[in-house]
């Protein structure tokens, strides 16, 4: 019967530890949203760059004909 609370007891500690976790979550600061905005930014830049290439590398393949 003594195994049996301590089980009960470990599990309910478990329980409220990972409902604790869940419920600290860091909010996001000004930093970390500007952060976010240069790497979309940047990852706009470089996808048009890439299609500026393709249209380099298509334009030449057309001149070599």
């Amino acid at each position: 019967m003594m195994k049996s609370n301590k089980s009960v007891a470990a599990a309910v500690a478990v329980a409220v530890l990972i409902a604790g976790l869940c419920g600290c979550q860091r909010q996001e600061g000004p930093a970390e949203r500007a952060g976010k905005q240069v790497d979309k930014a940047v990852e706009k830049a470089g996808e048009q760059i890439e299609k500026a290439g393709e249209k380099i590398r298509d334009a030449t393949k057309g001149a070599k004909k």
